[in-house]
Protein backbone atom coordinates (compact mmCIF):
# COMPACT_ATOMS: atom_id res chain seq x y z
CA UNK A 1 0.00 0.00 0.00
CA UNK A 2 1.25 3.48 -0.83
CA UNK A 3 0.81 6.29 1.66
CA UNK A 4 0.52 9.78 0.19
CA UNK A 5 1.49 12.68 2.45
CA UNK A 6 -0.70 15.75 2.41
CA UNK A 7 0.96 18.93 3.70
CA UNK A 8 -1.52 20.62 6.00
CA UNK A 9 -2.08 22.70 9.11
CA UNK A 10 -2.78 20.68 12.24
CA UNK A 11 -5.92 21.53 14.23
CA UNK A 12 -5.47 21.73 18.00
CA UNK A 13 -7.25 19.40 20.42
CA UNK A 14 -9.22 22.29 21.92
CA UNK A 15 -10.31 23.53 18.49
CA UNK A 16 -11.49 20.02 17.60
CA UNK A 17 -13.53 19.72 20.80
CA UNK A 18 -15.23 23.05 20.11
CA UNK A 19 -15.99 22.03 16.51
CA UNK A 20 -17.43 18.73 17.74
CA UNK A 21 -19.71 20.46 20.25
CA UNK A 22 -20.82 22.87 17.51
CA UNK A 23 -21.59 19.83 15.35
CA UNK A 24 -23.75 18.37 18.14
CA UNK A 25 -25.51 21.73 18.50
CA UNK A 26 -26.39 21.66 14.81
CA UNK A 27 -27.60 18.06 14.95
CA UNK A 28 -30.22 17.78 17.64
CA UNK A 29 -28.67 19.48 20.68
CA UNK A 30 -29.61 23.10 20.14
CA UNK A 31 -27.88 25.70 22.29
CA UNK A 32 -25.34 23.21 23.63
CA UNK A 33 -21.92 24.77 24.23
CA UNK A 34 -18.66 24.04 26.02
CA UNK A 35 -19.28 24.83 29.68
CA UNK A 36 -15.98 23.72 31.18
CA UNK A 37 -12.52 22.49 30.20
CA UNK A 38 -11.56 20.39 33.23
CA UNK A 39 -8.11 19.36 32.02
CA UNK A 40 -7.24 23.00 31.40
CA UNK A 41 -8.64 24.11 34.74
CA UNK A 42 -7.36 21.22 36.85
CA UNK A 43 -3.58 21.41 36.67
CA UNK A 44 -2.94 19.01 39.57
CA UNK A 45 -4.25 15.78 38.03
CA UNK A 46 -5.17 14.52 34.58
CA UNK A 47 -8.81 15.21 33.73
CA UNK A 48 -11.21 15.00 30.78
CA UNK A 49 -11.18 17.58 28.03
CA UNK A 50 -14.64 19.15 28.16
CA UNK A 51 -18.09 19.38 29.69
CA UNK A 52 -20.83 20.43 27.27
CA UNK A 53 -24.38 20.37 28.61
CA UNK A 54 -25.13 16.74 29.60
CA UNK A 55 -21.94 15.42 27.98
CA UNK A 56 -18.51 14.64 29.43
CA UNK A 57 -16.08 14.52 26.50
CA UNK A 58 -12.59 13.05 26.27
CA UNK A 59 -10.41 13.25 23.17
CA UNK A 60 -7.78 10.82 21.93
CA UNK A 61 -5.59 10.78 18.82
CA UNK A 62 -4.55 7.40 17.46
CA UNK A 63 -1.73 6.17 15.24
CA UNK A 64 -2.85 3.81 12.50
CA UNK A 65 0.53 2.11 12.74
CA UNK A 66 3.04 2.33 15.61
CA UNK A 67 4.73 5.75 15.91
CA UNK A 68 2.98 6.98 12.78
CA UNK A 69 2.88 10.64 13.83
CA UNK A 70 6.55 10.61 14.89
CA UNK A 71 7.65 8.97 11.64
CA UNK A 72 5.48 11.27 9.52
CA UNK A 73 7.03 14.31 11.20
CA UNK A 74 10.52 13.06 10.34
CA UNK A 75 9.45 12.33 6.77
CA UNK A 76 7.99 15.82 6.32
CA UNK A 77 11.20 17.42 7.61
CA UNK A 78 12.96 15.85 4.62
CA UNK A 79 10.39 16.33 1.84
CA UNK A 80 8.12 19.29 2.62
CA UNK A 81 10.35 22.03 1.25
CA UNK A 82 10.92 20.02 -1.94
CA UNK A 83 7.17 19.56 -2.55
CA UNK A 84 6.73 23.30 -2.04
CA UNK A 85 9.71 24.16 -4.26
CA UNK A 86 8.78 21.94 -7.21
CA UNK A 87 4.99 22.11 -6.99
CA UNK A 88 4.61 24.32 -10.09
CA UNK A 89 8.06 23.97 -11.64
CA UNK A 90 8.31 20.47 -13.09
CA UNK A 91 6.88 19.98 -16.60
CA UNK A 92 5.83 16.41 -15.69
CA UNK A 93 4.23 14.53 -12.81
CA UNK A 94 6.78 12.93 -10.48
CA UNK A 95 5.83 10.63 -7.61
CA UNK A 96 8.70 9.62 -5.32
CA UNK A 97 7.96 6.89 -2.78
CA UNK A 98 10.25 5.89 0.09
CA UNK A 99 10.32 2.71 2.16
CA UNK A 100 8.24 3.49 5.25
CA UNK A 101 11.19 3.50 7.67
CA UNK A 102 13.65 5.19 5.31
CA UNK A 103 14.04 8.35 7.41
CA UNK A 104 15.76 7.52 10.69
CA UNK A 105 17.55 9.11 13.61
CA UNK A 106 21.28 9.36 12.89
CA UNK A 107 20.84 10.46 9.30
CA UNK A 108 21.64 14.04 8.35
CA UNK A 109 18.20 14.98 7.07
CA UNK A 110 19.16 18.32 5.44
CA UNK A 111 21.79 16.44 3.41
CA UNK A 112 19.18 13.91 2.28
CA UNK A 113 16.95 16.81 1.20
CA UNK A 114 19.84 18.42 -0.67
CA UNK A 115 20.70 15.14 -2.41
CA UNK A 116 17.08 14.66 -3.45
CA UNK A 117 16.97 18.19 -4.84
CA UNK A 118 20.05 17.51 -6.98
CA UNK A 119 18.55 14.25 -8.26
CA UNK A 120 15.22 15.90 -9.11
CA UNK A 121 16.91 18.73 -11.02
CA UNK A 122 19.58 16.72 -12.83
CA UNK A 123 18.29 13.15 -13.15
CA UNK A 124 14.48 13.21 -13.09
CA UNK A 125 14.23 14.91 -16.52
CA UNK A 126 16.33 12.06 -17.99
CA UNK A 127 14.01 9.34 -16.70
CA UNK A 128 11.62 7.71 -19.13
CA UNK A 129 7.92 7.84 -18.30
CA UNK A 130 6.91 4.91 -16.14
CA UNK A 131 8.03 3.14 -12.97
CA UNK A 132 11.64 3.01 -11.76
CA UNK A 133 13.55 1.81 -8.69
CA UNK A 134 16.42 4.21 -7.99
CA UNK A 135 19.52 2.98 -6.17
CA UNK A 136 22.90 4.30 -5.15
CA UNK A 137 22.18 8.03 -5.27
CA UNK A 138 24.97 9.85 -3.38
CA UNK A 139 23.64 11.25 -0.11
CA UNK A 140 20.45 9.15 -0.13
CA UNK A 141 20.95 6.05 2.08
CA UNK A 142 17.99 4.04 0.73
CA UNK A 143 16.38 2.82 -2.47
CA UNK A 144 13.31 4.76 -3.61
CA UNK A 145 10.58 4.30 -6.20
CA UNK A 146 9.81 6.84 -8.91
CA UNK A 147 6.74 7.11 -11.11
CA UNK A 148 7.03 9.68 -13.90
CA UNK A 149 4.28 10.59 -16.34
CA UNK A 150 2.93 13.38 -18.49
CA UNK A 151 0.04 15.09 -16.75
CA UNK A 152 -2.25 18.09 -16.87
CA UNK A 153 -1.32 18.50 -13.20
CA UNK A 154 2.48 18.40 -13.19
CA UNK A 155 4.47 18.64 -9.99
CA UNK A 156 6.12 16.59 -7.27
CA UNK A 157 4.45 14.30 -4.73
CA UNK A 158 6.20 12.25 -2.06
CA UNK A 159 4.84 9.14 -0.42
CA UNK A 160 5.85 6.10 1.62
CA UNK A 161 5.12 2.42 1.29
CA UNK A 162 3.00 1.54 4.30
CA UNK A 163 4.16 -1.39 6.43
CA UNK A 164 2.02 -4.44 7.15
CA UNK A 165 0.82 -4.00 10.76
CA UNK A 166 -1.88 -6.06 12.49
CA UNK A 167 -1.56 -4.54 15.97
CA UNK A 168 -4.03 -1.67 15.56
CA UNK A 169 -6.93 -3.15 17.64
CA UNK A 170 -4.56 -4.04 20.51
CA UNK A 171 -2.95 -0.61 20.55
CA UNK A 172 -6.34 1.07 20.16
CA UNK A 173 -7.80 -0.67 23.22
CA UNK A 174 -4.73 0.01 25.34
CA UNK A 175 -4.95 3.72 24.56
CA UNK A 176 -8.71 4.09 24.83
CA UNK A 177 -8.98 2.18 28.10
CA UNK A 178 -6.91 4.90 29.76
CA UNK A 179 -9.24 7.55 28.38
CA UNK A 180 -12.35 5.66 29.50
CA UNK A 181 -10.94 5.49 33.05
CA UNK A 182 -10.90 9.30 33.08
CA UNK A 183 -14.55 9.40 31.99
CA UNK A 184 -15.76 6.95 34.65
CA UNK A 185 -16.24 9.49 37.50
CA UNK A 186 -18.36 11.67 35.22
CA UNK A 187 -20.44 8.65 34.18
CA UNK A 188 -21.02 7.88 37.86
CA UNK A 189 -22.02 11.51 38.39
CA UNK A 190 -24.77 11.24 35.76
CA UNK A 191 -23.06 12.67 32.68
CA UNK A 192 -23.33 11.05 29.26
CA UNK A 193 -19.76 10.15 28.40
CA UNK A 194 -18.30 10.57 24.92
CA UNK A 195 -14.91 9.46 23.68
CA UNK A 196 -13.85 11.36 20.54
CA UNK A 197 -11.20 9.39 18.64
CA UNK A 198 -9.23 11.43 16.11
CA UNK A 199 -7.06 10.46 13.15
CA UNK A 200 -5.47 12.82 10.62
CA UNK A 201 -4.09 9.93 8.57
CA UNK A 202 -5.21 10.66 5.02
CA UNK A 203 -3.90 7.41 3.58
CA UNK A 204 -4.21 4.59 6.10
CA UNK A 205 -7.37 5.40 8.08
CA UNK A 206 -11.05 5.81 7.29
CA UNK A 207 -14.34 5.20 9.07
CA UNK A 208 -14.47 1.57 7.92
CA UNK A 209 -11.02 0.78 9.31
CA UNK A 210 -11.87 2.54 12.58
CA UNK A 211 -15.20 0.66 12.84
CA UNK A 212 -13.47 -2.71 12.36
CA UNK A 213 -10.69 -1.73 14.75
CA UNK A 214 -13.15 -0.83 17.50
CA UNK A 215 -15.14 -4.06 17.06
CA UNK A 216 -11.94 -6.08 17.33
CA UNK A 217 -10.67 -4.05 20.28
CA UNK A 218 -13.89 -4.51 22.27
CA UNK A 219 -15.36 -7.92 21.32
CA UNK A 220 -17.47 -8.01 24.50
CA UNK A 221 -19.26 -4.75 23.75
CA UNK A 222 -19.13 -1.19 24.96
CA UNK A 223 -16.95 -0.88 28.10
CA UNK A 224 -18.27 0.33 31.42
CA UNK A 225 -17.89 4.07 31.79
CA UNK A 226 -18.51 4.84 28.14
CA UNK A 227 -21.83 5.83 26.56
CA UNK A 228 -20.81 6.98 23.08
CA UNK A 229 -17.73 6.85 20.88
CA UNK A 230 -17.19 9.10 17.85
CA UNK A 231 -14.56 9.18 15.11
CA UNK A 232 -13.14 12.54 13.99
CA UNK A 233 -11.47 12.40 10.58
CA UNK A 234 -9.17 15.45 10.50
CA UNK A 235 -7.13 14.44 7.45
CA UNK A 236 -8.55 17.50 5.66
CA UNK A 237 -8.65 20.31 8.27
CA UNK A 238 -11.05 22.34 6.14
CA UNK A 239 -13.52 19.45 5.99
CA UNK A 240 -13.53 17.57 9.29
CA UNK A 241 -15.94 14.63 9.41
CA UNK A 242 -17.54 13.38 12.65
CA UNK A 243 -18.96 9.83 12.63
CA UNK A 244 -20.85 8.15 15.45
CA UNK A 245 -19.15 4.77 16.06
CA UNK A 246 -21.17 3.70 19.10
CA UNK A 247 -23.01 0.92 17.27
CA UNK A 248 -19.66 -0.72 16.47
CA UNK A 249 -19.42 -1.59 20.19
CA UNK A 250 -23.01 -2.70 20.78
CA UNK A 251 -23.49 -6.48 21.00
Amino acid sequence: MNEKIKIKTKITDKELIILFVNYLAQNGWQEITVNDLPDERNRNTSDIDAIAGPFAIEHSSVDTIPNHRRDSDRFLKVVKELEDEFRSVLPFRLNITFPYEAINVGQKWPKVTAALRIWIINEAPKQENGSHMVRGVPGIPFVFHVMKKDSNHPGLLFGRFAPNDQTFPIRLRKQLDRKIDKLMPYKNAGKTTILLVESDDVALMNDGIMWDGLRSAYPDGIPQGLDNIWFADTSIPEEIIFTDMTKALIR
